[in-house]
């Protein structure tokens, strides 16, 4: 659809693969290290996603939608470390066509010029259909939507 984002996803315990790796990546951002990054929302992922939910007055239900998303994103830029940078990089994995992980963006938790490139890149064609989003070298909410949503995958 042209002009707007495509909505935040919902997910919730038995989901598997995409986004769960990023929800994972956020999670652990967010303090809860113990979650392990296997892109199975088993019952760890889910106690955490229980507990952030919670801490953060949000309806406590396991189910990762729109209001817990908002919540979990962390906002990164080029020289931003840690797991909300493996979370974009992990994004940019995910839209890897060659099947060989090496070739795409590495998951390193540096946000470094490759990193800056692919999310630029990114938000370019994104703002082809969606005039409002900045192309700014800047993950925050529309980035981290557009990402979390699966546009431009394949």
């Amino acid at each position: 659809m042209t002009g707007t984002l495509s909505p935040w996803p919902q997910i919730r315990q038995g989901a598997k693969e995409h986004p769960v790796p990023t929800l994972q990546y956020l999670l652990r951002a967010r303090g809860r290290t113990t979650v392990t990054v296997d892109g199975i929302f088993g019952p760890r992922t889910d106690a955490a996603v229980r507990a952030f939910q919670a801490e953060r007055s949000l309806t406590v239900d396991g189910i990762v939608g729109p209001n817990t998303w908002n919540a979990l994103i962390v906002q990164v830029k080029r020289g931003a470390e840690g797991d909300a940078v493996r979370g974009v990089q992990e994004e940019f994995q995910f839209r890897n066509l060659s099947g060989e992980p090496a070739r795409g963006l590495a998951v390193d938790g540096i946000f470094g010029p490759q990193t800056d490139a692919a999310v630029r890149g990114f938000q370019s064609a994104i703002h082809a259909d969606v005039p409002s989003m900045a192309v700014d070298g800047i993950v925050g909410p529309m980035t981290w939507q557009a990402l979390v949503s699966g546009m431009l995958s394949f």
